[in-house]
């Protein structure tokens, strides 16, 4: 299949498709005649895995170590359950970031009268002034 058929079947943009081939996350694709990159459902199934790794969060260099490990039968699912319990502290941490922003703008805005007034708590903030 042609790179937009493999687009449309793994939900992955040819652009990407393009990128993973480039950075070896995915093998580059045989050629056509034509010169027109050919996938199959193998190289298919590698995007929707790439996919979903993105998905879960996993950085690119992660989800080498991940297509490694699935493509090595003797791996040790240690190996596997590692990757995915560091992405998990760092998903954790980035919640806790995430909380304490929305706490900080919620803060803020509540402090803010929102009326005509050219004073305003949010831009104070922002600025570094105390509320």
């Amino acid at each position: 299949m042609k790179i937009g058929q493999a687009a449309a079947a793994s939900g992955i943009s040819e652009r990407m498709i393009r990128h993973y081939e480039k950075i070896g996350l995915l093998p580059k694709a045989m050629r056509r005649d034509s010169g027109y990159r050919d996938y199959d459902e193998r190289d298919v199934h590698v995007l929707n895995f790439i996919g979903r790794a993105r998905d879960l969060g996993f950085s690119i260099e992660e989800i080498g170590r991940l297509l490694e490990l699935w493509n090595d039968r003797n791996r040790a699912s240690a190996d596997v359950k590692q990757l995915a319990l560091t992405r998990v502290t760092e998903l954790k941490r980035k919640e806790r970031a995430l909380r304490a922003m929305r706490l900080s703008l919620e803060h803020l805005a509540q402090s803010c009268h929102g009326d005509d007034r050219p004073d305003c708590p949010i831009l104070g903030g922002l600025e570094g002034a105390t509320t």
